[in-house]
């Protein structure tokens, strides 16, 4: 016999995707810096307003940027392959960024990314603090030095932090490890595949924490 979420739970499920949704609408015509007049669109978080997880990289790339969503470009595909190594569901994830905006510089036909800085950053925490409300996972994952400082409300060095769970003040747990990105712009191929299982290595610990979003 399958067992059903409970009227509770489904109510609370219920309450908190339609409280991501007007949070999303208002995000949408966001002007709390200047990043609204580069990128195409406000890209906001995806994935179930229940999830137990929550990950937050950096900020939207080019093809985010122009589709609207989190992690669908080049580092979402590195990132799903490494979630797939990892053994975890992305489809039990949420998954969003420290900057909802695309921030770069245009090169000829190229858009280069720009990393944002902690004005940048500390104005858009606003966003990322009422997702988190919202969704309340068991656990957060800060994939780079952004995400970690938007989540963390200070600087750390994640070569010091990364593979260890920090603690924010509300007592929530937050892994912290590197952006897949960084494997990207690895040009050797043996250092990649190192690189790739460390940070396989560090999403294997997502599963441990919370055993749920295990395939």
């Amino acid at each position: 016999m399958v067992q059903k979420p409970s009227a509770a739970v489904t109510t609370l499920t219920s309450n908190a995707e339609t409280a991501l949704r007007e949070v999303a609408k208002e995000a949408a015509h966001c002007r709390r810096c200047p990043l609204y007049k580069l990128g195409t669109q406000t890209v906001f978080g995806a994935g179930p307003a229940d999830a137990s997880v929550m990950i937050v990289g950096e900020q939207p790339g080019d093809v985010e940027d122009r589709q609207g969503l989190p992690f669908v470009g080049p580092a979402g595909r590195m990132l799903d392959h490494a979630l797939e190594s990892a053994g975890l569901r992305r489809d039990c994830l949420y998954v969003t960024n420290a900057v909802k905006h695309f921030k770069h510089v245009v090169t000829g036909k190229r858009r280069l990314h720009q990393k944002p800085n902690a004005y940048e950053i500390d104005r858009c925490k606003w966003w990322l603090d009422q997702e988190l409300d919202i969704i309340d996972p068991e656990l957060a994952v800060a994939m780079g030095a952004t995400a970690a400082r938007s989540l963390i409300g200070k600087p750390i060095k994640i070569g010091t932090a990364r593979g260890n769970v920090l603690h924010l003040p509300s007592g929530r747990p937050v892994l912290v490890t590197i952006h897949p990105s960084a494997l990207l712009r690895l040009r050797d191929s043996e250092s990649r595949a190192v690189e790739f299982a460390r940070f396989v290595a560090d999403l294997r610990r997502v599963g441990e924490i919370v055993p749920s979003v295990r395939t």
